[in-house]
């Protein structure tokens, strides 16, 4: 089977200097990747020849959702780009009460659609096949309600939530410790990748709830705490709101991955 690659995939190849018979891979974002063959270099597309799938299993055994308060500046792109890098499944956008970055309208969906490329980028550079999903922006009270109607329906498998927070709370490792077993795979197969269904969703998902600078005000983490969340510590030491949520991920990584 032969297709021509989108411009801006075609400029990828062309800037590696890639010839025709030369092998590419490419991958669809959810899961799926092949081995290809350049077979015409053009001046803005590129044909290619899809040779054989690619067994890629670069994904963690369980499912991380990082909900974030967005961190102004440019600091949100080096939170999608380095958790990206780092295995996590999706990305929430949230407003909260001391967020200095605030979006609403076109402007939020050209930052999510920007924050999305910044995703595809990221998981080009590190070999995944499965793309990371940046969710629309959302108020973090809004977000809260939506999670707890979803878990109330029965409408997405349980989930393991925590708020990192910057009061008094349970140390990450011990939280983690009181959550069921992960069933982590001996091998992989086409039926059964550990915890993760055929379809690349885990069977174990967690979600991580991180303020912006300054934290979650005291009302906002009571509100998670009410809903069944629970304050988890990752350290003693403050960390900047880019910090936090990646520092969680690596925990993650460190202790699930095979």
């Amino acid at each position: 089977m032969e297709l021509t690659l989108s411009e801006g995939v075609s400029r990828h190849v062309q800037v590696l200097r890639l010839q025709p018979g030369d092998d590419v891979h490419l991958f669809d974002g959810g899961g799926q990747e092949w081995r290809a063959a350049v077979v015409e270099m053009g001046r803005k597309r590129v044909s290619v020849r899809l040779e054989a799938p690619v067994d890629n299993d670069r994904e963690l055994p369980v499912a991380v959702t990082l909900a974030v308060g967005m961190p102004a500046n440019d600091r949100m792109d080096f939170v999608v780009e380095k958790a990206t890098e780092l295995g996590v499944r999706a990305i929430q956008p949230l407003m909260c009460e001391r967020s200095v970055l605030r979006l609403d309208g076109d402007r939020a969906l050209k930052k999510v659609a920007h924050w999305q490329a910044v995703a595809v980028a990221a998981a080009e550079q590190c070999g995944r096949s499965v793309v990371p999903v940046i969710h629309p922006v959302m108020t973090l009270g809004a977000w809260l309600k939506a999670e707890a109607d979803g878990a109330a329906l029965g409408s997405r498998p349980v989930r393991h939530r925590a708020v990192l927070s910057l009061r008094e709370a349970v140390p990450l490792s011990d939280w983690l410790g009181e959550q069921p077993q992960v069933v982590l795979r001996a091998a992989p197969s086409e039926e059964a990748r550990g915890g993760r269904q055929r379809n690349g969703e885990s069977t174990t998902q967690f979600v991580f709830l991180n303020g912006p600078e300054g934290g979650l005000a005291h009302a906002e983490e009571e509100a998670a705490l009410r809903a069944g969340w629970r304050s988890v510590s990752l350290g003693r030491r403050v960390l900047r709101a880019d910090t936090a949520p990646l520092a969680a991920l690596s925990v993650i990584a460190a202790r699930y991955e095979v």
